[in-house]
């Protein structure tokens, strides 16, 4: 966290129970912190000592309806951009990649450079196992693509969908609109 963001209460629980190990290993923690231009919001977590175990989520204090983002990256300045990623919000970096919430998805506090550095972590892992060259090409190609964003270089929008409401792009340049969420029969 930044010095803007105020820590208003931390909570952890020690020596719970592990759901992967069942070690009594596992710390729970809790915090409620004020994200500027956003408000407060509840970040949860939980990590085990034992067999390293680890699950996080953001959570808006208030409720919050669907929401859709939308940011042009078009400069360095652009990395500093905060943006609250809840656990089940989807990020698209169109013609880039798509980061859809599964079991597993975590919710965090970052910023612009934090999801492309995630983004360019996962290309560079799948490009060392990949064997095809045609693909490890693709992968070279989609990591020069990140730096030349990263440098201000390439232009790129950024996408987030959350249809729980708690994922933001803090910028007056972020455009947000509602979400419209499908409802399944």
């Amino acid at each position: 966290m930044d010095e803007k963001s105020k820590v208003k209460q931390a909570d952890d629980y020690e020596q719970q129970q592990c759901p992967l190990c069942h070690e009594k290993s596992l710390i729970l923690t809790e915090r409620e912190i004020e994200v500027p231009y956003f408000g407060n919001v509840f970040l949860f977590s939980m990590t085990c000592n034992s067999c390293k175990y680890h699950k996080a989520d953001v959570e808006a204090s208030e409720q919050k309806e669907p929401a859709k983002y939308e940011f042009e990256i078009s400069g360095e300045d652009d990395m500093k951009v905060r943006v609250v990623k809840s656990s089940e919000a989807t990020v698209k970096l169109p013609h880039l990649a798509t980061i859809t919430p599964g079991p597993a998805s975590q919710g965090y506090v970052t910023n612009i450079e934090g999801i492309l550095s995630r983004v360019k972590y996962q290309i560079e892992a799948s490009k060392e196992i990949e064997e095809d060259e045609e693909d490890k090409k693709k992968a070279k190609n989609l990591l020069k693509k990140i730096l030349n964003i990263t440098w201000g270089k390439e232009k790129q929008k950024l996408i987030i969908e959350d249809p729980s409401g708690n994922s933001a792009i803090i910028s007056d340049k972020a455009i947000k609109m509602p979400l419209k969420v499908k409802v399944e029969k």
